[in-house]
Parts: structure tokens; sequence; C-alpha cells
């Protein structure tokens, strides 16, 4: 097993590392199925430069900042659909309805729980998982193999675990076989 790359801060100033760290395993492994975190594109536009196959950008559903409205910009998107990236923007796997529920009446879900105990280990570490779940329950990546998922906080990508993605109706199935790299706590 390759060791982990550990940054001393997350954010986005870790994105190129992290993608070239996430293109030696994906060679070393032989995964070419790539989930990635991308809200403006940017990071997502950047991986399909360094590797092939199956890519997939995972954004912010409509009215995530602004009700009615999508951050990834159409012609960000475009590009994206022009370079073979499959775009993905839905509700969160990892608080979605279970959120709306909190925020009107208080308290908090199981699933919001899951979430905060995966941010123990850091925020990018939760949003590797959620954006796997997103993706294998849109059919876009495949639940009996593994793939590279590439997570980040706020901005840009900070980062990678190798897993075997599952469904949500089956999230415990999930499992995360190694952390190419990620923020020291």
């Amino acid at each position: 097993m390759e060791s982990i790359c550990y940054f001393e801060r997350p954010g986005k100033e870790n994105t190129e590392r992290v993608l070239e760290l996430v293109k030696e395993r994906a060679d070393k492994l032989g995964i070419r199925d790539f989930v990635v975190a991308s809200v403006s594109g940017e990071t997502a536009l950047r991986l399909s430069e360094m590797v092939e196959g199956n890519i997939v950008s995972v954004t912010h559903h409509a009215g995530f900042r602004e009700k009615g409205k999508l951050e990834l910009e159409p012609d960000m998107r475009e590009k994206l659909i022009e370079r073979g990236v499959s775009v993905y923007a839905g509700s969160h796997a990892l608080s979605g309805v279970g959120r709306g529920i909190s925020n009107k009446f208080g308290g908090v879900t199981p699933v919001e729980v899951m979430a905060e105990t995966l941010r123990m280990v850091s925020q990018g570490f939760k949003v590797c998982v959620e954006i796997s779940i997103m993706a294998a329950d849109a059919g876009l990546i495949p639940v009996d193999r593994e793939v590279i998922a590439i997570g980040g906080t706020a901005w840009g990508a900070d980062t990678a675990l190798v897993l075997t993605p599952t469904h949500m109706n089956s999230v415990f199935d999930l499992r995360i076989h190694e952390i190419i790299a990620m923020p020291r706590p």
C-alpha cells in the first residue's frame, strides 16, 4: 500500500497535487472511473486533462446557494461535456430532505449524523463518500469495482479516496479501500 499524502491545511491550493496523485494511483491500480466534486467545473476540467476514463463531475443541486439557480455555468457544463465528462447536479446524499426537516423543525436526522461523523476525518472525506453515492444512484459510476473519488473543503480538491461505491439504499455496503490524500485534521 502506498503512503497517504497529508496536507497541512485544507483547501484549493492542494488541487493540483491531489490530481497528480490521483493519476499516479489510477495508473498503478488500473482504475478508470472517477467521481469529482466540482461546483465550478474547474477541478473536473483539469482532471479530464490528466486522466482518461469515465469522469463524473458532481455539482451542487439547483437552489443550493440561490433559489432556482445552478452554480455551474452553462458554458463550463458544455466544456465538460465536450471533453466527455458526465455532469451531475442533484440533492446531497448525506443531507437532502433531512436538512430541510432540520431547518424547519430543529433537531438532527440520522443522515446528518453520518455526515458529521465523516467530517471527523475531514470535510473532503465526507464529500468523497457523498458524491460516490450520488453518482452511483444516477447510474454514472459502477458499484461493482473500485473508483477514485475526489473532494475538498469549500473550493478545489484536498482529498482523494479509492472506494467501491454503492447506492443510497445500501449505504453501509460502501467500502473505502485507500486514502490517497487528505488534509491533516
